[in-house]
């Protein structure tokens, strides 16, 4: 018989290696808004959102000023954080556009909307928002057909119409 995970798991969280913390916690708490839970000494500080223990964990433990992996070697493509819903995503592509953060690709996949992005360090960011479960595209057979086409920020962005400019 096949193993299977059951299916209430999740992720839990991302621990990053990162060159500064100062110059992270610029990028997950001041512009994304995870809030600080705890400080691990003076090289390592965990960030969540709704007080949770810790979504985000970043470390200097490979030394301050450590260098990023060159790009066309493995490991991580990129992480994801999920929004509850599409009005959350588009706070936070307003957000983005407003302090010209740049963005790296935005993509519909037919099951989500997703925004990408690089943290200070070079990882993949992807910031993303379920579409609800009975849009998600399914083929006869059963399977998703998941896509990757344009995303049109200015609908994202409408979703944001009757709410003012923070």
């Amino acid at each position: 018989m096949e193993f299977k995970t059951h299916p209430e798991t999740k992720i839990g969280h991302i621990h990053l290696t990162v060159s500064n913390l100062e110059r992270s916690l610029k990028f997950y708490r001041d512009l994304l808004g995870f809030e600080i839970t705890s400080f691990y000494g003076d090289a390592a500080v965990f960030l969540s959102a709704g007080g949770y223990h810790h979504h985000i964990g970043l470390n200097t433990w490979a030394g301050e000023g450590a260098s990023s992996p060159p790009p066309g070697h493995t490991g991580m493509y990129h992480f994801a954080i999920l929004y509850p819903d599409r009005k959350e995503l588009a706070r936070v592509v307003r957000r983005l556009l407003a302090l010209n953060h740049p963005i790296e690709g935005a993509s519909d996949h037919g099951v989500s909307e997703s925004i990408y992005l690089l943290d200070p360090d070079q990882n993949g960011v992807e910031l993303y928002a379920d579409k609800p479960e009975d849009k998600w595209p399914i083929d006869s057979e059963g399977h998703l057909q998941m896509t990757t086409k344009h995303l049109d920020l200015l609908g994202l962005l409408s979703e944001l119409d009757d709410e003012e400019e923070e």
